[in-house]
């Protein structure tokens, strides 16, 4: 899965698809690190409304279906184990909450890398540990993942808010070894995929194919990180676990 995403932008001031740039405004001397958990807001690209162009937005991370009529609804779905942070690339067309958004509402969430958690049983340990892991495209600031967003209305508050789930897929060979609980990992789109995903006109079938898009291992790298990051001054700095076997791939 894809709960967590860093977004190390210091040095970018914009982004580009294909041969849209925009520039990232405040976010761009940001450096920001955010657990989904939080239900806080994430940079976003949509379509504008003629899908001519994009437009980047801060939506709420938690892609609420109209059936969740307040806040409170939300909160409660969330304590039964329902948190909407993903959304799976092979269930996209076929469910009843993602379907619509897969066919008209596609986005792109930007990140420069995300996390995940690593389980091995070390020599010295009873049971299985949990390591973090960064994860990150060398050389590349930034990059796109696949999403599908939502417009959402309390209906007792009446506050409306766009939100959004990252879609998943299979992993690849070296988040197999990452995420080797689950084996899955977001679906990470190269531009021209990115671009066809958020303003092509894609029908059914390729969307599937474009949900279920799988990153080559060659194209990641995955570092072990402080188990502690998320207190750490500098979140992003990998760190050297002896114990765990070295990655492939």
């Amino acid at each position: 899965m894809c709960n967590y995403l860093g977004y190390k932008v210091t040095h970018v001031q914009f982004i580009q698809l294909n041969h849209i740039e925009k520039e990232l405004g405040p976010h761009a001397a940001l450096e920001v690190l955010r657990s989904g958990f939080e239900y806080g807001n994430w940079e976003v690209v949509k379509a504008n409304e003629a899908g001519t162009d994009i437009e980047i937005e801060s939506m709420h991370w938690e892609f609420l279906p109209p059936w969740i009529k307040t806040m409170d609804e939300a909160k409660l779905a969330r304590k039964q184990g329902i948190p909407w942070l993903n959304a799976t690339a092979e269930k996209l067309l076929s469910s009843k909450m993602f379907r619509d958004a897969a066919l008209k509402r596609r986005c792109l969430v930007i990140a420069s890398c995300f996390y995940e958690w690593r389980h091995f049983k070390p020599a010295h340990a009873k049971k299985d540990m949990a390591y973090p892991y960064l994860v990150n495209l060398p050389g590349q600031a930034y990059f796109y993942m696949a999403g599908i967003w939502q417009p959402w209305t309390d209906k007792e508050t009446g506050e409306t808010m766009n939100t959004f789930a990252i879609v998943t897929t299979v992993a690849n060979s070296l988040m197999q070894q990452v995420h080797n609980n689950k084996k899955r990992m977001p679906t990470i789109l190269p531009e021209a995929l990115a671009y066809e995903w958020l303003l092509g006109n894609p029908g059914e079938q390729r969307i599937q194919e474009l949900a279920a898009y799988q990153l080559p291992s060659p194209h990641m790298n995955a570092y072990t990180i402080q188990k502690d990051f998320r207190q750490q001054a500098d979140p992003f700095a990998a760190f050297e676990y002896e114990e765990l076997p070295a990655l492939e791939k």
